[in-house]
């Protein structure tokens, strides 16, 4: 049972890489709210964040691990290399593609949660310069988007995420992002699947 919401972007990796690894029948999602006090999350990840899995009573969290998880049950090797430097470097681009949806986060976090008027400029302007920082960084060596792994789904589910909740704008800015972005969602199929169920 996989605890997140159709909005997470976190749990939109771990939807998309079911999916991809032809596991999505296995796996039943059922909605929690983060917010509230009473949602049996508090009890399965004592963070109370999405996305967790339970397997038999016992909780996994966070999404990294659930996709590593996944790609173990699928055999392995097919999110990410097995070892060597190959897999630490797919290990550093991911977590630099979820650095990017955590500061988006912060930005909307900032201004959902602050009265008017109490928002830091200076607060906003850290999180979205990490943004910026990011996707320069990613422009000069995308992975490719025909595959469906872990940096390439993760990426995804980044840039997803900032065309949705809008803490930028980041298109115009890099066409080589926006490019692959376009010839990913062309690739594969669950993409289009994790949009049609966003709410």
């Amino acid at each position: 049972m996989l605890r997140s919401t159709k909005t997470s972007p976190f749990g939109r990796k771990v939807r998309m890489a079911l999916i991809a690894l032809g596991l999505e029948e296995r796996v039943h999602l059922q909605s929690a709210d983060t917010m509230d006090e009473d949602d049996s999350l508090r009890q399965q990840n004592p963070l109370g964040k999405l996305p967790c899995l339970m397997i038999g009573g016992e909780a996994f969290y966070d999404s990294h691990v659930i996709l590593e998880m996944l790609d173990a049950v699928a055999g392995g090797g097919r999110l990410l290399p097995r070892a060597g430097l190959e897999r630490f470097r797919a290990l550093t681009r991911a977590r630099l593609a979820d650095g990017i949806t955590d500061a988006a986060l912060l930005v909307s976090y900032e201004n959902r949660f602050r009265e008017p008027g109490q928002t830091s400029e200076r607060w906003l302007a850290h999180q979205r310069g990490k943004i910026t920082r990011a996707l320069a960084a990613f422009e000069p060596d995308l992975p490719d988007p025909r595959r469906a792994e872990l940096v390439q789904i993760t990426l995804a589910a980044a840039l997803g995420y900032l065309d949705w909740r809008q803490p930028l704008e980041w298109r115009a800015d890099h066409p080589a992002l926006e490019n692959w972005l376009d010839t990913f969602g062309r690739s594969h199929c669950f993409w289009s699947e994790t949009e049609r169920t966003r709410e």
